[in-house]
Parts: structure tokens; C-alpha cells; sequence
């Protein structure tokens, strides 16, 4: 897969879609990934009233820009405010909680979606 050129991503261009079926709470606004040939992805995220479980599959840093955003592992309820960041390792149970945030994400590898050996 080629990779992309540099670029620059204005926020007036993002476009944020559901995110799998907790689409009502998470929307995401992709900026790059496996598209860009890239084994790292990036983008926004909204949470609206939002409280729901995942496994993360993926090493995943969040960065908060408005609002809050609490994690709670198995170990620890992580809390962070306007740019406070949640680090979170692959393998990961978390259930994520905000009312009305706006983050940054990046995740690696971007192709954690793809079935086993396939890569992006």
C-alpha cells in the first residue's frame, strides 16, 4: 500500500460519523489510517451522553479537548479534563463515560479491524 503525502487537515473539513452500534454516544471524525498506508491512526472523537464497554485492540493515547472523560479499567477509574490525556494498552476492557466531550485519538496499529493477517 503507497503511503500519502503530507497534508493538512482543517477542522472545518471534519466530518464526524457514528462510531459501530454505540453511534448515539460516539461519533468519530477520521484524519488518517490504513487509507494513508499509515500503521498509525488519528482523528476526533465526540462522546454524547455516552457510557459504554469495549476491549481496546489497539495501544490508544486520548487527548481531551473539551469536556470530560472518565475510563474505568479493571484496575483504575481514570479521569481527565480539557487536555488531560487516558493512555490505554492494547487488551484493555474499559467502560468510557462523558457527557458531552470532544477528544483526539491515536491508535496503533490502525488496522486492528482487519482479519488475522491481513494487513492494512
Amino acid at each position: 500500500m503507497k503511503t500519502s503525502q503530507p497534508r493538512v487537515m482543517e477542522w472545518a473539513n471534519s466530518t464526524f460519523q457514528p462510531r459501530f452500534e454505540h453511534g448515539d454516544q460516539a461519533q468519530a471524525a477520521p484524519l488518517c489510517g490504513t487509507d494513508d498506508g499509515s500503521k498509525l491512526g488519528a482523528g476526533f472523537g465526540r462522546l454524547t451522553k455516552a457510557s459504554f464497554e469495549w476491549t481496546v485492540k489497539y495501544d490508544e493515547i486520548i487527548l481531551v479537548l473539551e469536556g470530560e472523560v472518565t475510563a474505568k479499567t479493571q484496575t483504575a477509574t481514570l479521569r481527565a479534563g480539557r487536555l488531560d490525556t487516558i493512555w490505554l494498552p492494547a487488551g484493555t476492557h474499559v467502560t468510557y463515560q462523558a457527557e458531552d466531550a470532544l477528544i483526539f485519538y491515536a491508535i496503533q496499529p490502525a488496522d486492528w479491524a482487519q482479519p488475522d493477517g491481513v494487513q492494512g
